[in-house]
């Protein structure tokens, strides 16, 4: 039975992990990911830490996957895939306090992804400037979306068997 869990964890994991893909270029078909206020539909699984801790590798990959697929520099993806982690850790430590669990992710997405914008695309801007915009387009993508996500799975089952 213990394995059976773990396998099913591991499953989810990669569900998840193809789900931000997907997330990710359907918010870069629409541009929502580009622009002053980037909203990437795929961050709003940052929540999903708060029902079971094989969320954090499967949004982890899943980052990593879509900032590699998308043509993203070198240290976009290093930095931003763990931007994305830790806010999936902290959501998982904060899954007690669902109203501030997603303060991770978004707070590590507006103190990280700001560094990347100026010093490896040379965004002509301030860091305070990328870090309001970087946080209100993770305010809408995790905060907002998120927690709708949040709400409509614990409304189901699903989430129970893992």
């Amino acid at each position: 039975m213990k394995n059976r869990k773990k396998i099913h964890g591991i499953a989810f994991a990669a569900i998840i992990a193809a789900a931000y893909v997907v997330l990710t270029y359907i918010a870069a078909a629409f541009g929502l990911a580009s622009g002053a206020i980037q909203i990437r539909l795929s961050e709003m699984l940052t929540i999903l830490p708060i029902f079971t801790p094989y969320a954090i590798p499967g949004v982890f990959i899943g980052c990593l996957l879509s900032n590699i697929l998308t043509g993203c520099a070198l240290w976009d993806i290093i930095l931003g895939s763990l931007a994305t982690l830790i806010g999936a850790i902290g959501t998982y430590l904060l899954r007690k306090h669902k109203l501030s669990a997603t303060l991770p992710p978004i707070l590590a997405n507006a103190i990280i992804v700001p560094f990347v914008l100026i010093y490896f695309y040379s965004l002509e801007g301030t860091y305070w400037y990328f870090a309001l915009t970087v946080g209100i387009g993770e305010i809408i993508s995790c905060g907002i979306l998120g927690t709708i996500l949040r709400k409509s799975l614990e409304k189901t089952d699903i989430i129970n068997k893992l």
